[in-house]
């Protein structure tokens, strides 16, 4: 099987590809090699190479930076995925898109997490993008999966990396403690979607984070807890914490679609035993 990966700099991308090169014929891009952006050029390259899939990685990510260049985001998260789309579709090979959380409001009732058919409602310049991407990619091509993602850590630069330095050099942090969500490893979001296209799943849109639901506090706890940081921790809510962009209070993604299909997905404790395993070597 031919696979074409977008995005190739990104630790998702990178975590993709080691999964799938094992097995398959893989072939890994970067915006030097290929400009989502540019329809011709994408259905071109995608002609030449004939891939089976093609798993979109590419994406706009600076959450508070596309407040202020949504054009520009618009054209990668939004346009992007549509080029591929019809790309995909000549060649009649299916697309993977990841997309996030940000597509809804975040403004559910915590007692609640949002499933694939709840009403979409973005407000901000990045949710908005992201959701004009999931459109793309519905209006061009039938033969597509979906990945709503949240919270995503892997190799690189991290929310637990970042965290865990300042933890090791300060006597205090402050981390939010009022946006519930859940934690998703690089690894085991590349391990849904080898699930999924092992299994041959139905097409469509799937929420794919790891198992359970905390809040950013909570998960800092955990993950200092594991690696006997003993740094205070103090709780702030968002208003305190002032970002650009508003953050979702409910980032809660439910994952019954997927588990429904039989797909195996691990807690989010557990990815980050096995994170801090792989990064700390402890």
């Amino acid at each position: 099987m031919k696979i074409l990966i977008t995005g190739a700099k990104g630790m998702l991308a990178q975590a993709v590809k080691a999964k799938f090169e094992k097995e398959n014929e893989v072939i890994c891009t970067d915006v030097a090699e290929l400009d989502i952006t540019d329809e011709n050029a994408v259905i071109e390259y995608v002609k030449e190479i004939k891939p089976d899939y093609i798993m979109n990685c590419a994406a706009y990510t600076a959450v508070d930076n596309a407040e202020d260049n949504e054009p520009l985001a618009d054209k990668i998260n939004g346009d992007g995925p549509g080029n591929l789309a019809k790309a995909a579709k000549i060649v009649d090979a299916t697309l993977v898109h990841i997309s996030t959380d940000y597509v809804f409001s975040g403004d559910l009732e915590l007692e609640k997490s949002y499933t694939e058919d709840d009403k979409v409602g973005p407000v901000t310049a990045y949710g908005r993008t992201k959701l004009h991407g999931e459109e793309a990619v519905k209006n061009n091509t039938d033969k597509y999966y979906i990945f709503r993602t949240a919270w995503l850590y892997g190799e690189g630069k991290n929310f637990i990396r970042t965290m865990t330095g300042l933890g090791k050099t300060h006597d205090e942090v402050k981390v939010v403690m009022d946006q519930h969500g859940s934690p998703t490893y690089t690894e085991d979001l590349t391990n849904i979607i080898y699930q999924a296209v092992k299994k041959n799943i139905p097409y469509g849109v799937y929420h794919s984070t790891n198992q359970g639901f905390t809040t950013w506090y909570e998960f800092t706890q955990e993950f200092f807890k594991m690696q006997d940081i003993n740094c205070k921790i103090t709780p702030v809510t968002s208003e305190e914490f002032k970002s650009k962009a508003h953050r979702p209070a409910n980032s809660q993604l439910s994952k019954d679609k997927l588990l429904n299909l039989g797909i195996e997905i691990p807690t989010w404790q557990d990815a980050v035993k096995r994170y801090l395993e792989v990064e700390n070597n402890i």
